[in-house]
């Protein structure tokens, strides 16, 4: 794994400077009012995907796990060899071979046939979760074959009608021959990351999920009112208010309304009051997320999520996977709503509509 360092970062066409800012390693095992000590800094990067991949086992044995994560480092130090002067052109359309792992499957999502970043750009975890002794292929714990369940009919008939617009937990971006029409035509139909609303595939939560590509630090900071979760994607910082109740129904946020409790050891978050343009994996406003956060060890905290909208899913679903503890520093994503390259996004498509249409009057 490199060192992180401060570098320029390209994200949807635009160049972010990140700068770092201070980490912290869990010091004390319990704060001045006698509950556990959560704070710190956590790397969510791993190799666990949020849903199980077919034919894969709920758990893999150590040996199994080993070697998948040692082919998946031959992978990316493959990638990042220098490539030969004399190399023959690419093959017409770009490379369209079958994706044979996890990660590039996401790399071939979010930069298309002619490829996206190289790994010096990338800062993807290298194993997998481990909870409990086992080492899961799946963040989703419930339903027991590790898949988020079916839509509803409600959700199949809302979304069949809704608007091409993505939901929080899009990727950075897709091939443009993939995404629906007209997902060009307007700001708001872009990914809400690239808008630099919320962090890339839910990193921002409720619930946080890995992001896969890079900026994967969390960092708690704990009061007895207040517990603060800053997420480095996209700079989100949620506040969790302790022993409150929630807002009013018509008060809405993007990251939701979180309250917090302790139950014994555990910190319980529970947040309601989503607006209707976060729509977690096509959920509604009326989406409810209960999260857990319990210290295992020094290093480790477990993360453990439920979701719920009887308006997209006719069951609750769950998820856990681990936190662990890391020094590395968190970086500033200097990135804002009307950057340059939502901007160069737009005027892109006006031109080649532009384009299109002299070439339909001819």
């Amino acid at each position: 794994m490199r060192n992180r360092r401060n570098r320029w970062i390209g994200t949807a066409g635009a160049l972010v400077f990140m700068l770092p800012l201070a980490a912290q390693t869990p010091a004390r095992t319990r704060t001045p009012d006698g509950h556990p000590d959560l704070q710190g800094t956590y790397d969510l990067g791993m190799m666990t995907p949020l849903e199980r991949l077919p034919g894969d086992p709920p758990f893999l044995t150590k040996e199994k796990a080993e070697a998948l994560q040692k082919a998946e480092v031959a992978r990316r130090a493959k990638d990042n060899q220098p490539e030969s002067a004399d190399r023959p052109a690419p093959p017409v359309g770009g490379d369209t071979s079958a994706p044979k792992s996890f990660f590039e499957i996401l790399e071939r999502a979010g930069g298309g046939a002619v490829g996206g970043y190289n790994h010096f750009w990338l800062q993807q975890g290298s194993a997998y979760t481990v909870v409990d002794g086992q080492i899961r292929t799946s963040i989703v714990i419930d339903p027991p074959d590790g898949h988020v369940p079916p839509y509803n009919a409600a959700a199949r008939k809302r979304l069949a009608t809704a608007q091409a617009t993505p939901t929080s937990d899009a990727r950075e971006s897709q091939d443009p021959t993939a995404e629906p029409p007209g997902a060009f035509d307007n700001p708001e139909q872009r990914p809400l990351g690239e808008r630099c609303l919320l962090g890339f595939g839910s990193t921002s939560g409720p619930p946080a999920l890995p992001d896969y590509f890079y900026n994967d630090l969390h960092q708690i900071v704990q009061t007895p009112d207040s517990i603060m979760i800053l997420t480095e994607m996209v700079h989100d910082a949620r506040i969790v208010r302790m022993n409150a109740q929630h807002l009013p129904k018509n008060i809405r946020r993007w990251m939701g309304d979180s309250v917090g409790r302790w139950e014994g050891d555990t910190l319980v978050i529970d947040t309601t009051n989503f607006n209707d343009k976060t729509r977690f994996r096509g959920s509604t406003e009326n989406l409810h997320v209960i999260e857990r956060l319990t210290r295992v060890d020094e290093k480790t905290l477990l993360y453990r999520f439920t979701v719920e909208d009887p308006d997209t899913w006719d069951r609750p679903w769950t998820g856990e996977y681990t936190w662990p503890a890391t020094n590395k520093p968190i970086y500033e994503y200097a990135c804002h709503e009307g950057n340059y390259a939502l901007g160069d996004v737009l005027r892109g498509a006006r031109r080649q509509d532009a384009k299109e249409a002299a070439k339909a009057n001819k």
